[in-house]
């Protein structure tokens, strides 16, 4: 089965599309190319309302055609071994020209993963830093509200105090005065 698709293959090469389209157009050169290839039979089907139709047939291959169609591969050239040394080198000096690349990546990740640590360290470290400096300034606010609402309690204090000595007096001078 294999041999007749590969003799098909082969045949059809030969045959032009032009020649076959013309074997159905025209029936007079039809019977001229019918009896052209020994091992194919192209033999037509009744005429449709679609065109012309036609069956192609592969006759088994002979032996001879068989050594007709083979088909050589391109003989390899000897390779030398100083050509094997070079392909060596190459493949080595990718091998490591990738490495090196892989190793250039992975230096700059880290260093990235690096300059990303100090960042984030700086900026915790200003960040604390900018809380105690807050902290500072309110600790120190609270310091002086309390301090002046000290000395404001004391302010008035003093006050009461003087209105006391001199609501006394004003008692004494008055039980002086009128005895």
């Amino acid at each position: 089965m294999a041999k007749t698709a590969v003799a098909y293959k082969e045949k059809m090469k030969e045959i032009s599309v032009l020649s076959l389209i013309c074997s159905c157009l025209y029936p007079e050169s039809r019977k001229n190319i019918l009896g052209d290839f020994e091992d194919m039979d192209i033999k037509p089907i009744n005429k449709r309302a679609s065109g012309q139709a036609f069956e192609v047939i592969l006759k088994p291959p002979s032996p001879t055609s068989d050594v007709a169609h083979c088909i050589t591969s391109p003989p390899k050239r000897d390779i030398s071994l100083e050509d094997i040394q070079k392909k060596l080198e190459a493949a080595e000096d990718r091998r490591r020209s990738q490495e090196a690349q892989i190793l250039r990546i992975l230096a700059e990740k880290r260093e990235h993963e690096r300059e990303v640590l100090l960042k984030a360290m700086e900026e915790n470290s200003n960040f604390s830093r900018m809380a105690e400096e807050k902290l500072q300034v309110k600790m120190e606010q609270i310091e002086e509200n309390r301090q002046a609402y000290l000395a404001a309690i004391m302010e008035r204090l003093q006050e009461k105090e003087r209105h006391a000595q001199e609501v006394r007096r004003n008692k004494e001078l008055r039980e002086e005065l009128m005895p």
